[in-house]
C-alpha cells in the first residue's frame, strides 16, 4: 500500500483577517479571473510566504505595508503539496498589511473548487458555475490558508452574465450593472462573520427559487432547476421548521439574516453545509408531489436536518483540524434524527436510526482495519477517507449513548456552553467533553476517552442465575472482533449499561456503568421472567446472551411485547455473534424465524440486510436458491397483509414496508410477485395505470431481474423520457439487477456513457453487483477502466465507494490475493483503508463459509423440503 505522504501545516507567521474576492466566472471558456486583496497581521518577521493554492494562473502579487509596495522576488507553486510560496528581497515588516494578487483558475468538471455543472433549460444546455471546498479545496478558487483553524471574515464580489443568479453565504448589498459591460452585472454581498475558508461558497447560474421567513425572522430560499420550483416547498416546509428548532435546543440564536439551500445537478456527496448557502445533490432536496417516493422525502427531511445544525456545529464552532472532524460530523448525524423525529414523529425516525447508523458502525468497527473516531490526519489524500461510517454513523451512536446517559436537559445546558465558549473560533473534542463534564457532573471525559480514542468495541457476555426473588446478572467485556476467538488483546471500555425486564419493557429498571472486566448486579425479577440489556439498542456494544436468557427472550419477539428496537437489536446481535463465529449461524436463523408476524419495518429492514449478507455469502454455492425458498416463506405473511394497494389509514411507514416487501419478495422470486412487478410495469411504461412512487423501485428491480434484453431496452426507453432526476436514480440503481452478462456489460458501458452524470457512475456500476455474475464483471470492469475512473474521482470519497462495493462481496482467498495485487501496482491513496477493509472482509466470508456452509445448508434443506 501507499507510503504516507509527508505533510506540515502553513506557518503562520502572517495571519488572514479578512479576504477580498472579485471573481469574474466565463461559462463558456470555463475559467474564472479573480482579484484578491488578502488583510493579514505579520506576527514574525519573515521572508518566506506559503499559502495554499491549486491550478491557479497567478499574474500578480504585490504585499502592501507603511505605504511601500513589495514585490515578491520568486513566486514558487508546489503541485503536490498544494501551495505556492512567495519569497521577498527581505523580511516583511510585523503588523498590519495587505496582499494583493490576480490570478485566472480553472471552472473544472471534477466536482470540487470552483467547478462547473451541465443541466438544461428548455431543451437548450446551459453550464453553472458553483462551489465544493470542504475538506481542502478553496485554494482551487483562491490562494488562501486553507485550514479550518485559520479563520477570516469574508467580501466577496461576482461579476457575472446580467440574466444569472449570483448567490453566496450573505445577503446580496449591491446589484449593479458593470459600467464597462452592459452585458455583466457586479453583485456585492454583505462581509461574512469570521469562519473557516471551506465554508465559503458561491454560484452562478438559472435557478428559480420558493421563499417563507422562519418564526425567528430569517428569510429561507429554496432554489430549484428553472420551472420547478413546487419541487422546492417540502424542503422549505422542513428548513423553516428546522432553524427555529435548533435556535431553541443550542439556545443561541442562527446568525445570518437568510439560509439558503439550492439544488444542484453535478454533486459529488449529498450536501454541503456552507454557512447561509446549502448545496445539495437534487435527490438530497427536490420533491415532487407527484413522483416522489416516502423514502425521497424522509431522505430530504434528514439531509436537510443534518446540514442546518452544521451551522452551529461545524460553521460557528469549527473543528482544530480535521483529526476532530467527527465533532462536526458526529454530531449533525445524530441532531439531525432529533429534529426530524420532532418534524415528523410518524417516521419513528429513532427506530430507524438503528438499523442506517448503529448497527452498519458496529459492523464496520468490529474489522481490524477500523480506525478510531478520532484520527490523526495530514495531506489531503487522508482527510477523504475519514468521511466515513466510523466518523458519521459510529460518532453518531457515540453522541446518542452519552446523550442517554447523561439526560437531555444537561445535555442541552452543556452544548450551550460549549457553543458560546468557542463561538467563531475553533474547538477539540475535549472541549466538548469539558463542557458537558461541567453541566452534568458526570466523568463525561474519563467515560467518552476510549469511546474515541481507541479503535472498536466490547461484547458484553451475560449470564444470569436466579437466588430466590432476585436475578444475578454477570455482565463481562472484551473487544468484538468481526471474527473470533479474541487476539489476547485486553482492551476494557467504560459501558453505561441500561437493563429492561418483562414486568415493564419500555421502563428501565437498573442503570450502572461498567468499567472494569466483569461486573455483577441484583435485581428484584422473579422466576420465569425475562431480563435484556440495551433497551432502545443505545449502547455501543453487542450482548451475547446465555442460551437460557435468549430463549426467555423468543417469546416476546413472537408476540411482539419487546419493544420493535429491542426485537431489531436481539437479532442483529446474535447475526453478528453468528458470523464472527461466537454464536450458531442456524440458530441465528432460527430466530429470525420468530419473527414471522412481525410488523414493524426498521425491524424488517435488519432482517432483510442480514439475510442478504447470507446471501452474498452462498451466492457460489448449490443452495442458494433454498435460502431464496426460506426468505420468500419468511414474509410471505407480511406480503399477503399489506398487498399491493395502498390501504385507508396507512401512514408513511406501511409505505416504506410495502416496498421492502414486494423488493425482497420479487428478487427472491415469488411467483405472484414476479407476475404482479411484469403486470405493472407494462401499464406503467404505456401510461395505461401510472405506479404509485413507492412502488416503482420495488417494481423496476424485480422486472429487471427476472428480465429480459426487451425489458432492459422498455426500462432505458422509460430512463430517456424523465425528466425528474430522482425517477432517473431510481431506474438507475435499478438496471444492474440484470442477470444475463450481455446485459450487464450494456449497464456498465452505460454507467460511463454520457446519459450518466459523473456524480452517479459509481451507483450504476455497484448496481451490477447483486448478482454473482455482476459481482465478477463489476471487478473486471474496474480494472479495465481503472485510468478512467481513478483520473475522474482522484481524492473523493466516490473511489472508496467504488472499491469497497466492487471488491467486497468475494468469497474466496483467490480473490482477495487477486485484489491485493492490482492495488498494490494501481494504489489509490484516498481508498487505501477501503481495500484494506475489503480484504479483511473477503477472507471473513472464507472463514465463515468453512465454519458453517454445511450446516447451513442441511438446516435450509429440512425448511424448504
Amino acid at each position: 500500500m501507499a507510503e504516507k505522504k509527508a505533510f506540515n501545516r502553513l506557518a503562520l507567521d502572517l495571519v488572514p483577517e479578512n479576504y477580498y474576492l472579485e471573481l469574474q466566472p466565463d461559462l463558456d471558456a470555463f475559467t474564472f479571473n479573480g482579484k484578491e486583496v488578502i488583510t493579514v497581521v505579520v506576527k514574525n518577521e519573515t521572508s518566506i510566504v506559503t499559502l495554499n493554492s491549486v491550478d491557479i494562473k497567478i499574474s500578480s502579487v504585490i504585499f502592501k505595508a507603511g505605504g511601500n509596495d513589495i514585490i515578491p522576488s520568486a513566486i514558487t507553486p508546489r503541485v503536490d503539496d498544494e501551495t505556492v510560496t512567495f519569497e521577498f528581497p527581505s523580511n516583511l515588516p510585523p503588523g498590519p498589511a495587505e496582499i494583493h494578487l490576480q490570478y485566472v483558475g480553472e471552472l473544472n468538471d471534477k466536482m470540487k473548487g470552483f467547478y462547473r455543472s451541465k443541466y438544461q433549460v428548455d431543451g437548450e444546455d446551459r453550464v453553472c458555475a458553483v462551489t465544493q471546498f470542504e475538506a481542502t479545496d478553496a485554494r482551487r478558487a483562491f490562494i488562501c490558508w486553507d485550514e479550518p483553524a485559520v479563520k477570516a471574515t469574508f467580501d466577496i464580489k461576482l461579476i457575472v452574465p446580467k440574466s444569472k443568479v449570483a448567490l453566496s453565504n450573505m445577503n446580496v448589498i449591491e446589484d449593479k450593472a458593470l459600467s464597462t459591460d452592459a452585458n455583466l452585472r457586479e453583485v456585492t454581498f454583505a462581509r461574512t462573520p469570521i469562519m473557516s475558508t471551506y465554508l465559503l461558497a458561491f454560484i452562478v447560474g438559472d435557478f428559480d427559487y420558493v421563499e417563507n421567513t422562519t418564526s425567528d425572522g430569517v428569510l429561507v430560499r429554496v432554489y430549484t432547476p428553472v420551472n420547478k420550483k413546487e419541487q422546492g416547498d417540502f424542503a422549505l416546509q422542513v428548513a423553516v421548521k428546522t432553524l427555529p428548532f435548533y435556535n431553541n435546543y443550542f439556545g443561541i440564536a442562527y446568525p445570518l439574516p437568510k439560509m439558503d439551500l439550492i439544488a444542484i445537478p453535478d454533486f459529488a456527496a449529498g450536501a454541503m453545509e456552507n454557512w447561509g448557502l446549502v448545496t445539495y445533490r437534487e435527490t438530497a432536496l427536490l420533491i415532487d408531489p407527484k413522483n416522489s417516493s416516502s423514502s425521497a422525502k424522509q431522505w430530504v427531511a434528514l439531509v436537510v436536518g443534518h446540514e442546518i445544525a452544521h451551522q452551529w456545529f461545524g460553521n460557528l464552532v469549527t473543528m482544530e483540524w480535521w483529526t476532530h472532524l467527527w465533532l462536526n460530523e458526529g454530531f449533525a448525524s445524530w441532531i439531525e434524527y432529533l429534529c426530524v423525529d420532532h418534524c415528523f414523529p410518524e417516521y419513528d425516525i429513532w427506530t430507524q436510526f438503528v438499523t442506517t447508523d448503529y448497527t452498519r458502525a458496529l459492523n464496520l468497527d468490529a474489522l481490524k482495519n477500523s480506525h478510531p473516531i478520532e484520527v490523526p490526519v495530514g495531506h489531503p489524500d487522508e482527510i477523504d477517507e475519514i468521511f466515513d461510517l466510523i466518523s458519521y454513523s459510529k460518532g453518531a451512536s457515540i453522541i446518542r449513548m452519552l446523550h442517554d446517559y447523561i439526560g437531555d436537559d444537561d445535555f442541552k445546558t452543556g452544548l450551550n456552553q460549549y457553543l458560546t465558549k468557542f463561538k467563531y473560533s475553533n474547538a477539540f473534542t475535549e472541549d466538548l467533553w469539558e463542557s458537558l463534564e461541567k453541566a452534568s457532573s458526570k466523568p463525561v471525559g474519563r467515560i467518552m476517552n476510549a469511546w474515541t480514542k481507541e479503535m472498536g468495541f466490547p461484547v458484553l457476555k451475560v449470564t444470569s442465575k436466579q437466588e430466590g426473588s432476585s436475578r444475578v446478572l454477570t455482565v463481562s467485556q472484551s473487544k468484538f472482533n468481526a471474527i473470533q476467538p479474541q487476539s489476547g488483546e485486553e482492551k476494557f471500555w467504560e459501558v453505561p449499561i441500561s437493563v429492561i425486564t418483562s414486568d415493564n419493557p419500555s421502563k428501565v429498571a437498573h442503570k450502572f456503568v461498567l468499567s472494569t472486566a466483569s461486573d455483577s448486579v441484583t435485581l428484584e425479577v422473579p422466576e420465569g421472567k425475562w431480563v435484556k440489556l440495551n433497551p432502545g439498542a443505545v449502547g455501543f456494544y453487542r450482548a451475547h446472551y446465555s442460551s437460557e436468557m435468549l430463549d426467555a427472550l423468543i417469546p416476546s419477539i413472537k408476540d411482539c411485547s419487546l419493544p420493535p428496537r429491542d426485537r431489531l437489536n436481539l437479532e442483529s446481535d446474535l447475526f453478528a455473534l453468528a458470523k464472527a463465529g461466537a454464536a450458531s449461524t442456524v440458530d441465528a436463523l432460527r430466530v429470525m424465524e420468530a419473527f414471522e408476524s412481525e410488523t414493524n419495518y426498521t425491524v424488517w429492514c435488519d432482517i432483510a440486510s442480514n439475510l442478504g449478507a447470507l446471501a452474498t455469502l452462498i451466492a457460489f454455492t448449490d443452495y442458494s436458491t433454498l435460502l431464496q425458498t426460506f426468505v420468500t416463506k419468511l414474509f410471505l405473511k407480511t406480503y399477503e397483509r399489506l398487498g399491493w394497494e395502498k390501504k385507508e389509514g396507512e401512514g408513511h411507514l406501511d409505505a416504506l414496508l410495502r416496498s421492502l416487501v414486494i423488493r425482497i419478495m420479487g428478487r427472491n422470486g415469488h411467483p405472484h410477485a414476479v407476475e404482479e412487478a411484469r403486470k405493472r410495469f407494462k401499464d406503467h411504461a404505456s401510461n395505461v395505470n401510472i405506479l404509485p412512487a413507492d412502488l416503482r423501485a420495488p417494481v423496476y428491480n424485480t422486472v429487471l431481474v427476472h428480465g429480459n434484453e426487451e425489458d432492459f431496452n422498455a426500462m432505458l426507453e422509460l430512463f430517456n423520457k424523465q425528466d425528474l432526476h430522482e425517477e432517473r436514480e431510481r431506474i438507475m440503481r435499478s438496471l444492474g439487477a440484470v442477470k444475463d452478462p450481455q446485459l450487464i456489460k450494456k449497464v456498465l458501458d452505460f454507467a460511463m456513457s454520457d446519459k450518466v452524470r459523473s456524480q452517479d457512475t459509481v451507483f450504476v456500476i455497484v448496481g451490477v453487483t447483486g448478482s454473482k455474475t455482476g459481482r465478477e464483471m463489476a471487478w473486471q470492469f474496474l480494472q479495465d477502466r481503472w485510468p478512467e475512473l481513478i483520473e475522474r474521482y482522484t481524492g473523493g470519497f466516490l473511489i472508496s465507494r467504488l472499491v469497497k462495493c466492487t471488491t467486497e462481496g468475494f468469497v474466496t482467498e483467490e480473490k482477495a490475493q487477486e485484489i491485493e495485487t492490482f492495488f498494490k501496482e494501481h494504489p489509490a491513496p484516498a481508498a487505501a483503508r477501503t481495500v484494506r477493509q475489503s480484504l479483511e472482509n473477503i477472507r471473513l466470508h472464507v472463514s465463515w463459509l468453512s465454519r458453517e456452509g454445511g450446516a447451513i445448508k442441511e438446516w435450509l434443506k429440512s425448511k424448504v423440503y
